[in-house]
């Protein structure tokens, strides 16, 4: 999920206004006009950028919050259905601050997301204000290179990625991975008038297979990734939805396009005790043309068999409400022709009778 700021996480303002009109989206709005409507809002009203208007911080908390309802599939679908009590029913993920944390809380979130409970966090508001007052060391990482290091807790790695024109209309990719499955943040920084950066866009790492990764996208089409958290959420809700969620997680990238000329990166630790070991590249499209023909062909098949998959799903449901309704009023019937007890009892005594005493019967 893109972010920006420095707020300690998206609590709920005390006032709530529905999402959507909080970031001027329609309900039928498209992930990336919702996240475009978030950044440009961000960072209107980012409180570094408005020192002197107390009312920016909380129009900044409002939108990170309608933002963190929105972005969410799971959260976005709660919302319309039931408004905010169905949030409330659920639970907010929250963000923490961990170089606000003593040494035992800190433990105790390196303990739950050791066990697999995801810990939301935020960038160190040191590490904000070094970057605004453009006092970081910006490494130079060409394009087509690559660069590895290791970062400590609660610190960034900052690089300078220099685009061309043609390489800025072919499109960029930043990766980070960790082989040593690391924590940590890719984050995105734009100029500030100031000769500063500003927070713009920031990727948490994901682990997939054996490693960690996060990426950024700066192309002219759209891409996909793969969240496994999505369908181990649906299994664990209902395991028999489960089947019809394995494509949910294929989830569109946030993708937008730079301009020729000098950007900022960084690599943020965010590894509880421990350095965050990784490896940082930046790629042009071009370079990768066939495969990117390829990826385009398969993430059209996969979304192409979602589709499919959630059709098969109606068609089930319909099914299986039917086998329900023609069950249920079957036993019904049943049980309205079963003859009462007394009836059985008097059939099965006339039986011994006419056993015992057969010319009694005639």
């Amino acid at each position: 999920m893109a972010s920006s700021g420095k707020m300690e996480g998206p609590s709920a303002p005390a006032l709530r206004r529905d999402p959507y009109e909080v970031l001027s989206v329609s309900r039928d709005s498209s992930d990336q006009e919702i996240k475009s409507a978030y950044r440009k809002l961000a960072l209107k009203y980012h409180p570094d950028k408005n020192a002197s208007n107390p009312e920016a911080s909380d129009l900044f908390k409002e939108v990170a919050y309608s933002y963190s309802i929105l972005s969410d599939p799971e959260k976005r679908r709660q919302y319309d259905t039931a408004g905010f009590e169905a949030l409330e029913n659920e639970g907010m993920d929250m963000e923490i601050d961990l170089s606000n944390l003593g040494t035992v809380n800190t433990m105790f979130a390196a303990l739950f997301s050791k066990l697999g409970v995801p810990i939301k966090t935020t960038v160190s508001p040191t590490v904000l204000e070094e970057a605004m007052n453009g006092t970081v060391t910006v490494r130079p990482l060409p394009v087509g290179t690559s660069a590895t290091g290791k970062v400590e807790k609660q610190s960034a790695h900052f690089f300078g990625v220099t685009i061309s024109e043609e390489q800025a209309h072919s499109g960029i990719v930043v990766r980070v991975t960790s082989v040593a499955q690391s924590k940590f943040k890719l984050l995105f920084f734009e100029h500030e008038v100031n000769g500063g950066y500003g927070l713009a866009l920031q990727e948490d790492s994901q682990k997939t297979g054996k490693v960690t990764s996060a990426g950024m996208y700066f192309l002219h089409f759209q891409v996909y990734r793969m969240d496994s958290t999505v369908n181990a959420l649906a299994m664990a809700k209902d395991p028999e939805a489960a089947f019809f969620k394995r494509l949910e997680g294929l989830q569109p990238c946030e993708v937008s396009t730079l301009k020729p000329g000098t950007h900022i990166f960084a690599v943020y630790g965010d590894n509880f005790f421990k350095p965050a070991s990784y490896t940082i590249e930046a790629m042009c499209a071009k370079s990768y043309e066939e495969t990117t023909d390829r990826l385009k062909e398969i993430e059209s098949k996969i979304l192409e068999k979602r589709n499919d998959l959630r059709q098969f799903e109606m068609e089930y449901r319909k099914a299986l409400a039917r086998f329900q309704e023609v069950t249920t009023r079957y036993m019904q019937e049943k049980e309205a022709v079963r003859p009462s007890p007394s009836i059985v009892v008097e059939f099965v005594d006339v039986v011994v009778i006419r056993k015992r005493h057969p010319i009694v019967a005639l």
